[in-house]
């Protein structure tokens, strides 16, 4: 069966067990809304959604410039998660983070978050979006989230020898994240 892909790292400090402030960033896109709770569970610490920083008022981008100063901004302290995938800036927050954490998840399961998403929050702006992005039902998105097993799930896979001396681990279902997490909370 075909999969979509999410990807996070763990970002200035390893994860622990022990560890109270244990940084992520977050590089994917897939069902987050489980996922970032899970992860804020697990890390105990705050997320930052890119959605927030990358859109503004009505869905327009942010200028690339800007948008790579507010990546190096937003990865430069000690912990944090960022939720969220721009293949723009991936190289930029896996370069900040220690560990790549690669959620391969099934590309019927993002349809079916996809889709709980937009019915959820049709005509409101989501809690993890900008301000002035009302939420839309985006052929566009639902087409880039199908090809991702056979584009974006195969570059970061083709990276990873590239990626140094980070960790990879790579979780294929809520119940694998559920139980890595287990493991460092």
């Amino acid at each position: 069966m075909p999969h979509s892909t999410a990807l996070f790292g763990v970002g200035q400090e390893r994860y622990s067990r022990h560890h109270e402030k244990d940084p992520c960033s977050w590089l994917g896109r897939c069902g987050k809304i489980d996922v970032r709770e899970a992860t804020r569970r697990g890390f105990r610490i705050e997320v930052i959604h890119l959605d927030r920083f990358f859109w503004k008022p009505n869905w327009v981008e942010t200028p690339k410039e800007e948008w790579h100063r507010a990546i190096e901004n937003l990865t430069a302290g000690d912990s944090w998660i960022v939720d969220g995938n721009y293949g723009g800036t991936r190289e930029m927050r896996i370069r900040a983070c220690d560990t790549v954490i690669f959620l391969d998840i099934s590309r019927r399961v993002c349809m079916y978050r996809i889709l709980k998403r937009s019915l959820t929050y049709r005509g409101k702006t989501r809690p993890d979006m900008a301000e002035g992005c009302v939420e839309k039902f985006d052929f566009e998105f639902i087409r880039w989230v199908w090809n991702y097993p056979n584009r974006g799930r195969l570059e970061i896979l083709d990276q990873r020898s590239h990626f140094g001396n980070k960790n990879f681990i790579v979780l294929s279902s809520s119940h694998a994240l559920e139980s890595f997490l287990a493991t460092v909370s």
